[in-house]
């Protein structure tokens, strides 16, 4: 409830009076966008997880519809699981994958979470259109480096 009332106190007055949802019958088009668009991007990783916006359940026990939107946007942005993949996901990692994670994707990471823009309060649907690398840059987005070599050393950076 404190995260909800926190982004809440964030979220832009256009997206509070539209209310707009990362549904399929308002980014279904993301499918016939070209290929270097954030919405075909979004299309493709949606589509090679076999994934639907329309898959996830409605918010209920929120005091206002106001903090029921936001927390509903926090889900379709997967904030909540996002954060708890890093806290429990890489107890089920091997040794060699946790080291991997920690040496290699957690710095960047951190770094990329530290330089982004505020994805909470973005209206994504309005950028769908635009170039990937251009929304990235205007975003602040990095993205994920590639996987080490097999047999690299790998350093983490300071």
């Amino acid at each position: 409830m404190i995260v909800v009332l926190d982004v809440f106190t964030l979220v832009p007055q256009e997206i509070l009076l539209e209310r707009p949802r990362v549904i399929s019958t308002k980014v279904g088009h993301a499918w016939d966008l070209p290929d270097n668009t954030f919405g075909a991007a979004y299309a493709r990783f949606m589509g090679s997880r076999n994934f639907s916006p329309d898959d996830r359940p409605p918010v209920r026990f929120m005091e206002t519809e106001e903090l029921a939107y936001v927390a509903m946007c926090a889900r379709e942005m997967l904030l909540p699981m996002c954060l708890m993949s890093v806290l429990g996901g890489t107890a089920r990692f091997s040794d060699k994958q946790r080291s991997l994670f920690y040496q290699h994707y957690f710095p960047w990471a951190l770094k990329a979470g530290a330089r982004s823009t505020d994805l909470m309060c973005v209206y994504y649907e309005k950028h769908f259109h635009k170039d990937l690398e251009d929304v990235r840059r205007k975003w602040g987005i990095i993205p994920a480096p590639p996987p080490p070599r097999p047999n690299a050393t790998i350093v983490a950076p300071l």
